[in-house]
């Protein structure tokens, strides 16, 4: 990321920036991150700046630069949290075991209704934030990229010809883009009952009972909250 400074204190990075003699409890590069996550998430990028982060962890500015160069490099590290989260699982789960091309989808759907999974408000907000820099428009576009080649061959496994495999994953990933883009708010019994139309138009295949009930046990608890 290129240098945004701290619009309440300027974050030079240098070793002057770093405290020598500090004592006491400095907070964690996990915490630091966690809370520049939330601030994310709630706020916006803008929101994301060292001093506002001391202040809400209760912690000193200084104790900031134990663990990271500058406010670039913490927002490095949400990007890099963002890929490993909401890419790296989704191609994980479109790797995963299914007998059908049907139970397949019903694994990356997994992503959908377990932010464990795929965060979606880290989705917005990474894309919002997309809007203001292009270096982070580039890191959207690779991880599109990254998604949409997952899905196709996950249908190119399960013998779909390659345009209509490309089709196909589009439809399933633009479709919840378009959710998480609209901030769509629909429950999740309302999702659960659309699950099984969901993939039959995306797959051309009814998934099986057996299939079904395996996704819906594993989302059960989600659904009785």
């Amino acid at each position: 990321m290129k240098r945004d400074n701290d619009s309440n204190q300027a974050d030079t990075g240098n070793d002057e920036a770093k405290p020598s003699g500090e004592s006491g409890w400095r907070g964690s590069a996990d915490l630091w991150l966690q809370a520049a996550y939330d601030t994310v998430v709630e706020t916006g990028v803008d929101a994301v700046r060292i001093q506002p982060l001391a202040k809400k962890l209760k912690l000193s500015r200084t104790s900031f630069y134990w663990f990271f160069k500058d406010r670039d490099e913490l927002l490095n590290a949400l990007l890099k949290k963002w890929r490993d989260k909401n890419s790296g699982n989704l191609v994980t789960q479109s790797q995963a075991y299914a007998e059908t091309i049907a139970e397949a989808i019903l694994n990356v759907f997994d992503c959908w209704l377990n932010q464990d999974l795929f965060d979606s408000q880290f989705e917005f907000a990474v894309r919002s934030w997309a809007l203001q820099s292009a270096e982070v428009t580039e890191q959207i576009g690779l991880a599109d990229e990254t998604r949409l080649e997952a899905l196709r061959q996950m249908f190119i496994r399960f013998g779909y010809e390659p345009l209509k495999a490309d089709v196909r994953a589009r439809t399933i990933y633009l479709t919840q883009i378009g959710y998480i883009s609209m901030k769509s708010d629909e429950d999740i019994t309302t999702r659960l009952q659309r699950i099984s139309d969901y993939v039959e138009i995306f797959t051309g295949q009814t998934p099986e009972p057996r299939e079904l009930e395996r996704f819906y046990a594993r989302h059960k608890q989600a659904g009785d909250d």
